[in-house]
């Protein structure tokens, strides 16, 4: 049984707002609108519904 792991493709701060997105090209995160507040120091939801971790159904092989 093997887990596959899958990043995230955006994010978003939740202490100004700034939006993120992940761009393959250049392999790192680039803003995707407004740059927010410059001097926050950004907390992004890593606990919030994303999942990052994909289990197979014990009924697979």
């Amino acid at each position: 049984m093997s887990v596959t792991i899958t990043p995230p493709r955006e994010r978003e701060c939740e202490l100004c707002g700034r939006e993120e997105r992940w761009d393959d090209t250049t392999g790192g995160w680039h803003i995707a609108d407004e740059p927010g507040d410059v001097f926050c120091i950004h907390e992004w939801d890593i606990n919030g519904s994303f999942t990052p971790i994909d289990k197979p159904r014990s009924d697979q092989p």
